[in-house]
């Protein structure tokens, strides 16, 4: 009798095993690769963002993505964890590239706020240049997941529900959360208003 079934039943299946069976749909095959390579992954965004919440979102990001688009995955053409850094060069680019339109975005506002009125300026247009920097200063503030999931949904203009796809939260936690982003934020512009007209 070959005892071979019993011990590779027992045993987790080799990396190109866990590759092949990822691709077809396997959950189990996506809790390896994860015990497996999140910490290479999660390296990779270290290097490029240092330790915190960037780096963390990233590799979470990384599998999600990775799991969502397995269809892509071909074992045939090279093993799961080169493609998976592959994935992850994506959302370190994607995270490089959103730091970069928040920090243009900020200094936009600001030198708008610096520039003063420089003809006939309404008090409107004011407002709505001291909101913007109030919001983006509110969102540097934000803890994960609220911050990415309000970057998905103003930044990004996705819905509640490609927003619950691309970040693996139920739906009713990324409502939830929007909801009390949303109050936190019109609570400070109001506060932060009435500062500014007293």
């Amino acid at each position: 009798m070959d005892p071979l079934p019993a011990r590779r039943g027992a045993a987790e299946p080799d990396d190109d095993e866990v590759g092949r069976r990822f691709a077809a749909g396997d959950e189990q095959a996506l809790a390896w690769a994860y015990e497996r390579w999140a910490g290479q992954v999660h390296g990779m965004a270290v290097r490029a963002f240092g330790p915190g919440p960037d780096a963390e979102d990233v590799t979470q990001q990384t599998f999600v993505s990775a799991w969502t688009g397995r269809a892509g995955y071909r074992p045939d053409k090279g093993p799961l964890p080169a493609w998976l850094v592959g994935v992850a060069r994506h959302k370190i680019a994607d995270t490089w590239a959103r730091r970069d339109r928040q920090r243009r975005e900020t200094e936009a506002a600001m030198s708008e706020v610096q520039a003063g009125p420089s003809g006939p300026v309404t008090a409107g247009v004011d407002t709505q240049v001291a909101d913007r920097v109030l919001v983006l200063d509110e969102l540097e503030l934000l803890g994960q997941p609220q911050r990415g999931i309000i970057e998905l949904a103003f930044f990004e203009d996705l819905t509640h529900a490609q927003i619950a796809a691309r970040t693996g939260l139920p739906l009713g936690t990324v409502k939830s959360h929007i909801r009390r982003t949303l109050e936190r934020l019109r609570t400070r512009l109001e506060v932060d208003g009435a500062a500014l007209h007293a």
